[in-house]
C-alpha cells in the first residue's frame, strides 16, 4: 500500500493505482469524461488534470500513478485554472444545442460547463461541423458535433462488446468518430454506448425527442428475458414506458444490460397489446367484461373436467412467467385434479431431475474463471451479459474451450472448438473424457473411444488452473440426451475439478423448477400435450408455434382441444384459442424471477395496467376462487411468495439444499443417437417482447432471425 497526501487529506491505495483511484476512494470528485471505472484508461479529455506537489505543470488524475508521500492538490488554483481552460478548448467547437439535445439535463459536459465553463467564449471563428451517420436502428449519431473525442465508445466496443465497430478516423479538427467502412453497430450490448456517452453524440434512436429527462420518474425492475436477471431503472412518463436503463449491481449486471433489455419496452404500447378479454363466438372474436371471460373460462373447464376427466386438462407455461404466476398455474392445474403442467416447451427431453438445474457458481465468478467449457450454447446471443463476464476472464488469460454444432463468432479468442452435429455432441464428451482417463490415469464412462486433438487439447485446458467450470447451454438444455450430455459433463467436472452448470434459458428458468411448473408423475409433459391430447388448454404467456419445440405443429394440435384460453399481454394464438385474458407485462405488474445463480429478485409494477389488463397471479387467483378451489386467499404477490418461500420467509429464496445439477442417466454408449437438432430461440425471437419490438426486430440479428421464420 502507498499513503499520498489529497487535499490535506491521508490516502492509503494499493500500489500501481492513479491519482484518481486515489480520489475515489477518498470520495473527493475530480471532474473527467474519458475516464470510466470500467474501461481502459485513455487520458484523452485532460479534464482531470491536478495539482501535484513538485511537478512543474499540472497531471491528469486518472494516468498519475500514486507514489509514497505524493502531495495532490484537486481544488487549488492551478488545478482550476487548468481544468477550466481544458474545458474551453473542449467548447470551441461544441454546437450548444443543448435546448433541443436529448442529453439535456444529464449530461456531464453540461454540468461539468456550469463549474469550469466560462460566461463567453473567446474564439469567434467557424465552428467546425461533422457529418451525422446512420449506424442502425438503435443508436442515434446525428450530432457528432458535439463529440469530444473522449473515444469511451471504442473503448466498450473493444473491451466490454469485444468487437471494435467504432473507431476514430483523421486527426486534430478533421478527427471523428465512425464506423470507418460505413457499417451498422450490431453488437448486442450496443445501447450501453449511449450511456457512457458523456455529451449528447450517441443518443437512443427510438427515445429520441420523445421525453426530457427532468419529466421523468425511475423505477427499478428486473429484465424478464434472459437469466441474467439484469436490474433496471425503468422511466416511466404520463403512466407510460418512455426508456429503460441499467441499474448498477456489480453482483449481476454490473452498469450494463444487453440491447433487449434496453429496448423490449417498445413492445408494451405497440399496437398488438391486448386490452381487453376476448371471447371467440361463431368464429369471430368479440370483447367482453372479465365477469363473462372468467365465468366462461370457469364453465368451460368443468365441462371438461365432467366429460373427459382432469386428466385432459392442462397448462403450458413460459419460464419468462413471474415465480408468483407459475406456482398459481400449478396451484390451479393440480387442485382441478390434473398434474399436466409444464414450462419446458422447447424440450426434447423430460427427465425427472433430482434438483434444481442452476448455473453452478456465482455470476461474477464468470469473470475469474482461468478455463471454460461451452457446450451447446451461441452464448453471446443467448446470454450476452455472461458472455461478457467469460470475455473479461479470457482478457485475463482464462482458455475457453466450445463444443458445438457449428462455431459463431463470440467476439473473444475461442482456443479450443469441436465442431460436431448435435447428435455427436455425447461422442465429442466421450472424447474430452478419454483424454482426461489417459491423463489421469483412470478408466472413462465410455470404452473403446479414442480422443482427438481437439478433445485432447480441451482436456488439457480444463487440467489447467484453479478456477474451472463446464457450462451447458439451451441447445445442450433442450438435447434429446440432455441428461446423457449432463452425466457426462459431471464426470468430466469431476476429474478436473470443474463446476458443472446450466446456463439457463430464460428469466424464470430456475424458479419454474422450484415451484414445480412440471408434470406430475405419470402427467403429461410439454410434447405430449402439444401433440393434441388435451381437451382445456391454459397457455401463460406463450406462443407455442414460436415458443415450442413443436413449431407450426402446435397449431394444429391446439386447434383440436375443446377449450384454449391465453393469458398473455398481446392478441396472439387466436387461430386456436377461444378466450383471450389480458394479463400484464413485468412492467405493469409485481412479482419475483429467479436467475441462473438462483438469486431471488422481487420487482413492483412501474406503471399501471394498459386498459382492462389484470396482473396474471390476480387472474389465476379469481379463476380458482369461481371454480371454489381452495387455498388461493391471496391479497397480493407477496402474499404468492410468501407461500412459496415458506416458513423461512420470502427472502430466503431457493435452499441451496435443492440446487443440483447431478444426473441419474449411465452413459455406456454413444451411439445411435437421434440427428434431430435441439430447439433453441434467436436472440431477437426469444419471447414475446423482444418479438414485437420494432428496433430490435429492424437490427441485423433480428432480420436474420426474421428470415430464418419465415415458412
Amino acid at each position: 500500500m502507498v499513503e499520498i497526501e489529497l487535499d490535506g487529506k491521508k490516502v492509503e491505495i494499493a500500489e500501481g493505482s492513479m491519482v484518481m483511484h486515489a480520489a475515489e476512494k477518498a470520495g473527493t470528485y475530480i471532474p473527467h469524461f474519458c475516464y470510466h471505472k470500467k474501461l481502459t484508461i485513455a487520458a484523452n479529455c485532460r479534464m482531470c488534470l491536478v495539482d501535484i506537489e513538485k511537478s512543474p505543470k499540472p497531471m491528469p488524475a486518472c494516468c498519475t500513478p500514486v507514489t509514497q508521500g505524493m502531495v495532490v492538490r484537486t481544488k487549488s488554483d492551478k488545478a482550476l485554472k487548468a481544468q477550466k481552460s481544458v474545458m474551453e478548448f473542449l467548447l470551441i467547437n461544441h454546437p450548444l444545442d443543448c435546448p433541443i439535445c436529448d442529453q439535456g439535463g444529464e449530461c456531464q459536459l453540461q454540468d461539468l460547463a456550469v463549474g469550469y465553463g466560462a460566461s463567453a467564449s473567446r474564439y469567434e471563428e467557424e465552428k467546425r461541423v461533422v457529418l451525422h451517420k446512420d449506424v442502425g436502428p438503435l443508436i442515434s449519431m446525428e450530432e457528432m458535433t458535439r463529440c469530444i473525442h473522449c473515444t469511451r465508445c471504442i473503448r466498450f466496443g473493444q473491451e466490454v462488446g469485444g468487437i471494435m465497430e467504432l473507431g476514430m478516423i483523421n486527426r486534430g479538427e478533421y478527427a471523428e468518430i465512425t464506423t470507418v467502412a460505413g457499417d451498422t453497430i450490431d453488437s448486442e450490448l450496443s445501447g450501453n454506448m449511449i450511456d457512457i456517452c458523456p455529451v449528447g453524440a450517441l443518443t437512443s434512436k427510438p427515445f429520441r425527442y420523445s421525453a426530457r429527462t427532468w419529466e421523468l420518474s425511475r423505477r427499478k425492475s428486473v429484465s424478464p428475458h434472459d437469466s441474467t436477471g439484469a436490474n433496471l431503472i425503468v422511466q416511466v412518463k404520463n403512466h407510460r414506458v418512455m426508456r429503460v436503463l441499467p441499474f448498477e449491481n456489480e453482483d449481476v449486471n454490473e452498469c450494463w444490460i444487453a440491447d433487449r433489455d434496453r429496448f423490449s419496452y417498445e413492445a408494451l404500447t405497440g399496437p398488438d397489446r391486448l386490452e381487453h378479454p376476448m371471447l371467440k363466438q361463431g368464429g369471430e372474436w368479440r370483447e367482453v367484461d372479465w365477469q363473462t371471460a372468467l365465468e366462461y373460462v370457469a364453465n368451460g373447464l368443468q365441462d371438461i373436467d365432467a366429460e373427459h376427466g382432469s386428466a385432459s386438462i392442462g397448462a403450458l407455461v413460459s419460464p419468462h412467467s413471474t415465480l408468483e404466476e407459475l406456482y398459481l398455474a400449478g396451484a390451479l392445474v393440480r387442485g382441478m385434479g390434473s398434474g399436466n403442467i409444464d414450462y419446458r416447451l422447447r424440450n426434447a427431453e423430460f427427465e425427472d431431475a433430482p434438483g434444481v438445474r442452476w448455473l453452478g457458481q456465482s455470476i461474477a465468478s464468470l469473470a475469474t474463471l482461468d478455463s471454460v467449457l461451452v457446450l451447446g450454447s451461441n452464448v453471446r446471443k443467448d446470454h450476452p451479459l455472461f458472455a461478457q463476464r467469460i470475455r473479461q476472464a479470457q482478457r485475463k488469460g482464462a482458455v475457453v474451450s466450445s463444443i458445438n454444432s457449428v462455431q459463431p463468432d463470440w467476439a473473444m479468442p475461442v482456443a479450443h472448438v469441436m465442431v460436431a452435429p448435435a447428435s455427436d455432441w455425447l461422442r465429442a464428451l466421450a472424447e474430452v473424457a478419454a483424454a482426461l482417463g489417459q491423463s489421469n490415469a483412470v478408466s472413462a464412462p465410455v470404452s473403446g473411444i479414442e480422443p482427438s486433438a481437439a478433445a485432447a487439447d480441451i482436456a488439457k485446458a480444463l487440467l489447467r488452473g484453479e478456477q474451472k467450470a463446464i457450462l451447458l447451454g439451451n441447445a445442450a438444455a433442450h438435447h434429446s440426451q440432455a441428461s446423457k450430455l449432463l452425466a457426462l459433463c459431471n464426470w468430466i467436472g469431476a476429474q478436473t475439478g470443474a463446476s458443472v452448470g446450466y446456463l439457463t434459458e430464460a428469466a424464470n428458468t430456475v424458479g419454474a423448477q422450484w415451484v414445480k411448473a412440471v408434470p406430475n408423475a405419470g402427467a403429461l409433459n410439454a410434447a405430449q400435450m402439444l401433440s393434441g391430447s388435451l381437451k382445456g388448454v391454459l397457455l401463460l404467456n406463450t406462443e407455442p408455434v414460436f415458443d415450442s419445440a413443436a413449431g407450426e405443429g402446435a397449431a394444429s394440435a391446439l386447434a383440436a382441444a375443446d377449450m384454449v384460453v391465453t393469458l398473455s399481454p398481446f392478441k396472439t394464438n387466436m387461430d386456436f384459442s377461444d378466450v383471450l385474458l389480458p394479463i400484464a407485462p413485468f412492467t405493469e405488474t409485481s412479482g419475483s424471477f429467479v436467475n441462473a445463480e438462483a438469486r431471488l429478485q422481487s420487482f413492483n409494477a412501474v406503471v399501471r395496467p394498459l386498459g382492462e389488463t389484470r396482473p396474471a397471479w390476480k387472474v389465476l387467483r379469481v379463476l380458482a376462487n369461481l371454480m371454489e378451489i381452495p387455498g388461493f386467499e391471496f391479497e397480493s404477490s407477496q402474499d404468492v411468495l410468501s407461500q412459496i418461500a415458506g416458513a423461512g420467509g420470502a427472502a430466503t429464496g431457493i435452499p441451496t439444499a435443492l440446487l443440483s445439477n447431478h444426473s441419474e442417466a449411465l452413459v455406456s454408449d454413444v451411439s445411435g443417437i437421434s440427428d434431430e437438432a435441439p430447439v433453441s430461440a434467436a436472440i431477437y425471437q426469444l419471447d414475446s417482447l423482444v418479438r414485437r419490438s420494432p428496433s430490435l426486430q429492424a437490427t441485423r440479428d433480428g432480420r436474420a432471425a426474421a428470415r430464418e421464420v419465415q415458412p
